[in-house]
Parts: structure tokens; C-alpha cells; sequence
């Protein structure tokens, strides 16, 4: 028997699933649009969906925004529809080997800084930066990097008179404990500006390989978040940004001169990044490190098909060469990369769960340990589209929102 939601979308596999409720693969009967499908029972202990789907309609029309196709109830279930993206920027970095070259880190850090504006802009704060909530998309826009998850987002102003939220302390570290900006791990109340610091976490995971204060040994919970803020606080800018060029450490610098209500400066930040982009001689071609990979890949013989572990590591599939150590360089083609990097997973459906969390007002604490794969504990925010998997799908591209 098929199954259908809002008669129009035909329910495919599973592609997760967790405490919140589990994640289908759709398809558009009338258009052929792939889509996903989220369901969460109406009963769940912890309902979440309807107010995800408030911030999602908050956010529609922002560029790299994925759209919302359909919200309502069928049966015993909240029903969520959305775009289906393609792969996290964690699945591409291990993908790389856990490296990006700096070409491909000034892309992405340009489109992620407008991703976080633009979410600003419309008054909310997202609490959850790390790489695990940035997906590119599909066909046309499988060089745009889409944020999602907004289990943790809060409003930080109000829209109308635009009041900021009052300076707080005390507060439990909400989000990722690696990418948690200092001032969070301090139990300060989140505002614009540890969004940004926790930006520049990720782009320094991306450069260096990892972070200082990953891997660190407790047993408890609370006793390893102290660890992490200890040595963060202990890691200058200087020191974390060693061997790269001087313009990360005066964009950490940016982040450590704003108070808890100041504007961040967008426009500088992504400026100093372009105008390093060009005194490198790159090419705004929109070819990243993954392109590269797959292409090499295929010249080798393989398929470019990448297998990903269970642990989120890659593998060579298909009989391809694995990821080089050096990315080689930069293709001066445009339609080097035409085709869409392809995944295929060992880890099953709840291997990487797709992603979309939240909480009734948005305020649900998520307290996670450094490894930005890793599970929450039972009860706390999960997310909507996370990893889906090409392998799924093959090169099939849905329709650009």
C-alpha cells in the first residue's frame, strides 16, 4: 500500500530516526521534487515540530534557507515536509580526510556568515553553529551551503520594537560543546555575537583538522565541559591560528571586542575574507575540495562513490582511489564538478540522524559532548535534515526552492 501525505507526497524509505520521531524520503507525485519527510507521533512527550515549522516559516525566502513544503497532522502524526538536501559540511570534511584547503574554507566561510546574518536579521539566534548544520544542496544548487536546524534557535530581540533579551548568567551550555563560544561555556546568555565566535571554532576545525580541546578525558559530563572551557580559554587566537593567514585572528579578535547586545559587523568579516580570497589569486568558481576528490576519483577508474563509516569516516567505494592526502590543484573549469558528489552509508537509517531539534519557545538546553556527531542524551532537542545520503537518490536532483 502507498502511503501519501497531504495526498501529493509519497512516503519512501526511512533515511532516520530518533527520539523526536523518524525522517522518510519523499517524492512530489505531481512534480517528481524529492523531498523529506519528517514524522513525530502526536502523543510525543516532548512536541517540537510545530514550533520548528514556525521558525523554518520565519526564515522562508532567506537564501539558503531550505523551504518548507507542507505542515500539518495526518493520522497520529505531526507531518513536516522540507526540501531534501544534500550532504553536511561534517560528511564533506571527512570526506576530504579531514582537511579543507583554504580556498574552500573562505567560500563556505562567506556563505556561512550571510547564513547567520540573514538569520539575525529575522531575530533569532541559532545556538547550534558546527558543521553538522550546514548542507549543500542538490542539482543547481549543489554549491549552496543551506543552514538548518532550529531546535535551539531563540529570539534574541523583539522583531518590533527591536528590545533586546536582558543580559543573563547561570545559564547550562546549550549546543556543542566544541564549538560553544567561551562566553556560553561561562553560562552567559547566548546573543549575536556567539553565534560568530562559534563560526570561527568551525572555519579553524576546517583549516587545522581539528580543534585543541577535542579528545580531552573526564568522567562526568559537567567535569569534561569544564575541561573544554579550560583550555579554550587557555588557547589564544594567536596560538589557535597559527601557520594560517592573519585574517582569522582578527575575526576572533572582531568577536571578543562585542558586548552582549552589539551588532556584529558582517560586512567587515566577510570582507576580509574576500579580500584575502583575491590576494590569493583564487577563482570564484565554486569548485570545492569534494569536487576535486570526486573528480580524481573517476579519472582513477572509481565511481566516486565515497562509503561512510559508522563513526563518520570515509572510505574509498566503488572501487575508486580513496581521498589524496593533498587536494591538488584548483580546477580553473566551472563544470569540473557537473555532477553531484554521491554518499553511500554503512552506518543504517539512524546512523547519522537527520536533523531538525526544538523545543516549545526554542529554549530546550542541548548539552553535548565535543564530538559534533554524537547523539544528545535522551530527552534533549534533536534536529530534521542532517546527512541524507545520495546514494538514496543517485544524481536525481529536486527542484530548486
Amino acid at each position: 500500500m502507498e502511503l501519501r501525505v497531504a495526498r501529493k507526497f509519497r512516503v519512501g524509505p526511512k533515511i532516520g530516526s530518533g527520539s523526536f520521531g523518524e525522517i522518510y524520503a519523499g517524492t512530489n507525485v505531481h512534480t517528481g521534487e524529492e523531498v523529506a519527510i519528517k514524522l513525530e507521533p502526536l502523543k510525543s512527550k516532548h512536541p517540537q515540530l510545530l514550533y520548528e515549522s514556525k521558525i523554518y516559516r520565519i526564515l522562508q525566502g532567506g537564501y539558503g534557507i531550505p523551504a518548507v513544503k507542507w505542515f500539518g497532522s495526518e493520522g497520529d502524526y505531526n507531518v513536516l515536509v522540507i526540501d531534501l538536501l544534500g550532504p553536511s559540511l561534517e560528511d564533506l570534511f571527512n570526506y576530504c580526510g579531514k582537511k579543507f584547503s583554504l580556498k574552500s574554507v573562505l567560500m563556505l566561510a562567506d556563505q556561512m556568515l550571510h547564513r547567520l546574518e540573514y538569520m539575525h536579521s529575522r531575530s533569532y539566534i541559532h545556538r547550534d553553529v558546527k558543521p553538522d548544520n550546514f548542507l549543500i544542496g542538490t542539482g543547481a544548487r549543489k554549491h549552496v551551503c543551506h543552514i538548518i536546524d532550529f531546535g535551539l534557535a531563540k529570539k534574541y530581540q523583539d522583531p518590533r520594537t527591536g528590545r533586546h533579551i536582558v543580559y543573563l548568567e547561570g545559564k547550562n551550555l546549550t549546543g556543542t560543546a566544541r564549538y560553544a563560544s567561551i562566553n556560553t561555556h561561562l553560562g552567559i546568555e547566548q546573543s549575536r555575537r556567539d553565534d560568530i565566535e562559534s563560526l570561527g571554532f568551525v572555519l579553524m576545525y576546517f583549516l587545522r583538522g581539528s580543534l585543541p580541546w577535542q579528545g580531552l578525558k573526564a568522567t562526568t559530563k559537567k567535569q569534561k565541559y569544564q575541561r573544554i572551557l579550560e583550555r579554550k580559554q587557555a588557547t589564544h587566537p594567536d596560538q589557535l591560528c597559527r601557520g594560517f593567514p592573519p585574517e582569522f585572528r582578527d575575526y576572533f579578535a572582531h568577536c571578543q571586542s562585542l558586548g552582549f547586545e552589539d551588532r556584529p559587523d558582517y560586512r567587515y568579516l566577510k570582507r576580509i575574507f574576500r579580500d584575502l580570497f583575491e590576494r590569493q589569486s583564487f577563482e570564484d568558481d565554486g569548485v570545492f575540495d569534494w569536487d576535486i576528490i570526486k573528480r580524481q576519483q573517476m579519472a582513477a577508474g572509481g565511481d566516486g562513490v565515497v562509503e561512510l563509516n559508522p563513526d563518520g569516516t570515509s572510505r574509498p567505494g566503488g572501487g575508486g582511489a580513496g581521498p589524496a592526502g593533498g587536494l591538488g590543484a584548483d580546477s580553473n573549469n566551472p563544470n569540473a564538478s557537473q555532477n553531484d558528489p554521491v554518499y553511500a552509508s554503512n552506518a543504517g537509517a539512524s546512523g547519522r540522524e537527520a536533523g531538525m531539534g526544538g523545543g516549545a519557545g526554542g529554549d530546550g538546553n542541548s548539552r553535548q559532548d565535543d564530538s559534533a556527531g554524537d547523539a544528545r542524551e535522551p530527552g534533549q532537542r534533536r534536529s530534521i535534515i542532517s546527512s541524507i545520503r545520495h546514494s538514496l537518490f543517485g544524481s536525481r536532483a529536486p527542484g530548486a526552492a
